[in-house]
């Protein structure tokens, strides 16, 4: 199961992700994302966890939890959109 971890703070290291998810379940991956161009964290992450029902259990749980004093906003990862056609499909729908 693939988590969104929100409103992470910048102080925030993948390996305390995964001490805090690893309480719930075998985690697979941890991942904070951080700016291409700033090379400074973003503010969210996503961890991946082997297990659906452990994934779940997590975020019922670590939802408004506080790391380094910031309440995580925590929930299940939804795909991403195709950005180029998510794009293109606004520009023209827009116009007619």
């Amino acid at each position: 199961m693939n988590i969104f971890v929100g409103n992470l703070s910048t102080e925030a290291t993948e390996k305390e992700l995964e001490h805090l998810f690893i309480e719930f379940g075998p985690v697979k991956t941890t991942k904070i994302i951080m700016d291409n161009y700033t090379k400074r964290p973003r503010g969210f992450a996503f961890v991946e966890m082997e297990n659906r029902p452990d994934g779940e259990r997590a975020v019922e749980k670590l939802n408004n939890t506080s790391l380094h004093q910031k309440s995580m906003v925590i929930n299940e990862a939804r795909p991403q959109a195709d950005r180029r056609d998510s794009f293109s499909n606004k520009r023209f729908n827009s116009r007619y």
